[in-house]
C-alpha cells in the first residue's frame, strides 16, 4: 500500500468545511498533520472551536488544531452567518469540545511543518479565506518550493459570484491573500463554484447520510438540512452545494473532476469586481498558466464516496 498523503487542512468551519474534515479523517489514504483555523464564515473564536468539535465527532481528539489569523491582511472581516448560522455549525445542538486548542499560531505551525517535512510531501487544503496561507508564504518565502500542492475551494468563473455579483466568498474576504497564493508559483488546484454548484444535495443524498445510523451521519444530515434552506431559496435549486468536500474528494478521486490548466488572476483594486477570479478559460491572454481550474464534477460518484467514507466513522 502506498504511504498516506500528508495534508494540512486550513479551514473556517462552516457546515461544508465540517463535512470535508470528516471525509479526510475517514480516509486512510490521507494523513492529516494538523488543522489550522482562520476567520471567514464566522470569527476565529468560533472557527477554531468548530474545528475541534468536528475532530471529536470523528473520534480524533489527538489531532492538533491551531488558531490562525483573525482578520484579512488588509481589510475588515466579512463573515457569513446568514448562511451558516451564528455558530457556523447551526443545525444540530453541539457540545463544546474537550480537546485543547494548541498553543502557538497556525502560521508558525504551517512554516515549521513545511520546513521539517521532506520537500514536496505536504499538500495544503484551504477551505476558507487564504489569509493563513498567504501570511505563511509572505513570512517564509522558502516554503513555497517545499509545498507539494495547494488544493483549495474558492473562486468562480462561469458561476460568477455568491457574495457579490462578481466574487466567491472565500476569495472576496481576503483578495490580497488570494493574490499572494495565486502568484506564489506553487502547484494549485482550484475548486470554484463552477464545480461545487454541481455537487448538489437532494433528499435521497441527505437521507443516505441519516440512514447510516451513526452520530457523524446524523450530524452531516442535520448540517445539510440547515444550510440547504438558504441555498434552495437563493438559487432555486433542489438542494445545496457541498463546496469544501470537493477539495478532499479530489485528493481521493481526481477522476471525478475535469478542468483546465489556465491562468487565474485575482482582482484586488476594483470596488465593483473585488475578489473576482479572472480565469482565462478560453486562453485569450498570453499570461502563463498557474492553476488547474476545475469545471465539472461527477456528482453521483462524489456523493457515493462521501457516504461510503462517512459510514466508516
Amino acid at each position: 500500500m502506498t504511504r498516506p498523503r500528508k495534508i494540512i487542512i486550513d479551514t473556517d468551519p462552516g457546515q461544508d468545511d465540517a463535512v470535508a474534515i470528516l471525509l479526510a479523517l475517514a480516509s486512510p489514504e490521507l494523513e492529516v498533520l494538523g488543522i489550522t483555523a482562520v476567520a471567514g464564515n464566522v470569527p476565529l473564536t468560533l472557527t477554531q472551536k468548530n474545528a475541534r468539535i468536528v475532530c471529536e465527532l470523528a473520534g480524533r481528539p489527538d489531532l492538533r488544531v491551531f488558531a490562525g489569523c483573525d482578520r484579512p491582511i488588509a481589510r475588515p472581516l466579512v463573515t457569513a452567518e446568514h448562511v451558516h448560522g451564528k455558530t457556523g455549525l447551526d443545525g444540530p445542538v453541539m457540545a463544546d469540545p474537550v480537546m485543547p486548542l494548541q498553543p502557538g499560531h497556525a502560521v508558525d505551525f504551517l512554516i515549521e511543518t513545511l520546513r521539517a517535512e521532506a520537500a514536496h510531501t505536504v499538500t495544503l487544503c484551504p477551505l476558507g479565506p487564504l489569509t493563513n496561507i498567504a501570511t505563511a508564504l509572505t513570512r517564509a518565502p522558502d516554503i513555497a518550493g517545499r509545498i507539494q500542492q495547494i488544493v483549495l475551494m474558492g473562486g468562480a468563473y462561469f458561476e460568477v459570484g455568491n457574495i457579490t455579483p462578481a466574487a466567491e466568498f472565500n476569495i472576496y474576504v481576503d483578495p490580497e491573500a488570494a493574490a499572494t497564493v495565486f502568484g506564489a508559483g506553487v502547484p494549485l488546484v482550484v475548486m470554484p463554484l463552477d464545480v461545487t454548484h454541481k455537487a448538489l444535495t437532494n433528499r435521497a443524498r441527505v437521507e443516505a447520510f441519516r440512514a447510516l445510523g451513526t452520530e457523524p451521519g446524523r450530524m452531516v444530515a442535520e448540517w445539510t438540512d440547515f444550510f440547504e434552506r438558504f441555498d434552495m431559496a437563493k438559487y432555486g435549486s433542489e438542494g445545496a452545494p457541498l463546496h469544501d468536500p470537493c477539495v478532499i474528494a479530489y485528493l481521493l478521486r481526481p477522476d471525478l473532476f475535469r478542468g483546465r490548466h489556465i491562468n487565474v488572476e485575482i482582482e484586488t483594486q476594483s470596488d465593483l469586481t473585488r475578489g473576482m477570479t479572472v480565469a482565462d478559460w478560453w486562453g485569450v491572454t498570453t499570461r502563463p498558466a498557474n492553476a488547474l481550474f476545475m469545471g465539472d464534477i461527477e456528482a453521483g460518484g462524489f456523493f457515493d464516496l462521501l457516504t461510503e467514507r462517512i459510514a466508516r466513522l
